[in-house]
């Protein structure tokens, strides 16, 4: 035979050779069929086919895949909202055969069926009640799915609620009622933080006067005893009672004029600097203590007169 004929002939089957064996990647199936049915389905790993008569149909992946499917639907109480729902699914490895030849397109169908399930549930929930029971629309969505995916060789994962969009008009309605209602807790706790304030303040205020009034008591009974014993001190050395006022009262009376000139801001005070204004002021208080005494006794006495009338 010719050298021209032999090499062609070496060379063709050479490349038949090569063509029976074919590899299958991890986590995936090849269908093969036989002059066009189906003969086997063949798992990862090197596989052998009959050349010319056995070819590879095609090949699915047995990972796990994400479709996303975006539906348009209105609630309950009429607002229009997008919602993203996430669908992962795989192809059952024992049912590569239904997920090959009985489904032509699985993601027409995976979203055919979200839309049915998302446009039936979400109309009988308020907006509100959307992203609150966004998981009960998801179960919803597998539930769905698994029953009917199922019998075409796919396992439906899990679903997922992943976006929920409303109108643009109605976030930003929304937007400014969680603003109003925010204003109105912050005025509230603004409200609340004032009047413990106020209350704050006015208790200080109290005290504040509770104090000073005990401190003033406390000064004039001080005073009080010091008199008392520079009276008896004096008397000691032979001065009379009044005599001891009398003194007490004018050097005060100079102590205070000496306080007074070394301020450099006071105002202008005009008082009496003679000696005999301090025994005037010492009179003048004799008699303003005798007065009040005498006025006290009338009232308790008219007071007890109306008693005994009474009793």
């Amino acid at each position: 035979m010719p050298l021209q004929i032999i090499i062609p002939l070496i060379f063709f089957s050479i490349i038949v050779l090569i063509s029976a064996f074919f590899i299958v990647k991890q986590q995936s199936a090849a269908v093969v069929e036989r002059f066009g049915k189906f003969q086997s389905i063949r798992h990862s790993g090197l596989q052998l086919k009959i050349p010319l008569v056995d070819r590879i149909a095609g090949k699915l992946s047995l990972k796990i895949q994400q479709l996303d499917v975006i539906v348009e639907t209105k609630t309950l109480d009429d607002v229009f909202v997008k919602l993203k729902v996430s669908v992962q699914y795989k192809v059952i490895k024992d049912k590569v055969y239904e997920a090959f030849y009985k489904l032509d397109y699985p993601h027409d169908q995976i979203t055919s069926y979200v839309f049915d399930v998302v446009r039936a549930e979400v109309p009988k929930m308020k907006l509100d009640d959307v992203f609150v029971k966004k998981d009960d629309i998801a179960i919803a969505v597998k539930t769905e799915l698994n029953e009917a995916m199922m019998t075409y060789g796919y396992d439906i994962i899990k679903t997922l609620v992943t976006d929920i969009d409303p109108d643009a008009q109605v976030k930003e309605a929304m937007n400014r009622i969680n603003a109003a209602e925010r204003e109105k807790v912050a005025a509230q706790f603004e409200g609340d933080a004032q009047r413990i304030l106020i209350v704050e303040k006015a208790k200080a205020e109290a005290e504040s006067k509770r104090l000073q009034g005990q401190g003033i008591a406390d000064q004039r009974r001080e005073i009080a005893r010091g008199l008392e014993e520079s009276v008896e001190v004096l008397n000691k050395v032979g001065i009379n009672s009044q005599e001891a006022s009398a003194l007490i009262v004018v050097t005060q009376h100079y102590d205070t004029l000496q306080s007074i000139g070394q301020e450099t801001n006071s105002n202008l005070i005009l008082l009496p600097n003679s000696p005999q204004a301090g025994s005037q002021m010492l009179n003048d208080m004799v008699a303003s203590f005798t007065a009040s005494n005498q006025i006290g006794e009338a009232m308790k006495k008219t007071k007890n007169k109306k008693n005994d009338d009474l009793g």
